[in-house]
């Protein structure tokens, strides 16, 4: 049986990554005109520039027809009911569990939002240097990204179980 101190309050986080993801895609559909045009932040390394990606990181899948869609839709939905269900067997406490389920969640349902409104999703984010450029992103990607990055090394540095759990 689940303990009623579970770690679903922590998608309060959740709803702050949806909020702050689609409040800055807001801005840059409205502040960025024309599209793809840089919009220097910190030369030489930062730009706003606005982008839409009917794919998903990288543009994976960008040349579908039309099917990407749903089936991004339908993954962002499968891995957030999972990583929902994991929360509520997550001890509230077990912030090193809850924090990156937390983020990843709020990632998925920001960009989720994007592709059942408009058919794709909005990135502005451009991380540059000389020649190279990452490809650009989002809030929602950085939740993401981070949230994995956390979920990872706290599994692999997390030291004996029940350890991080105080």
């Amino acid at each position: 049986m689940t303990s009623k101190l579970n770690a679903l309050t922590w998608l309060w986080l959740s709803v702050v990554v949806i909020a702050l993801d689609q409040l800055s895609k807001w801005w840059a559909v409205h502040a960025l005109q024309p599209m793809g045009v840089p919009h220097p932040v910190i030369p030489g390394f930062l730009n706003w520039t606005l982008t839409f990606n009917v794919g998903a990181a990288f543009s994976f899948l960008a040349g579908g027809s039309g099917w990407q869609r749903w089936f991004f839709v339908v993954l962002a939905v499968l891995i957030s009911a999972v990583l929902v269900v994991w929360l509520g067997r997550t001890p509230r406490r077990d912030w090193r569990t809850a924090l990156p389920l937390a983020l990843i969640i709020g990632g998925a349902l920001g960009n989720l939002i994007d592709r059942l409104h408009a058919a794709q999703v909005t990135d502005f984010i451009q991380v540059y240097f000389r020649q190279w450029s990452y490809p650009v992103f989002n809030l929602a990607d950085c939740g993401i990204t981070v949230g994995a990055v956390m979920l990872i090394a706290f599994g692999l540095f997390a030291g004996k179980p029940g350890d991080h759990v105080r």
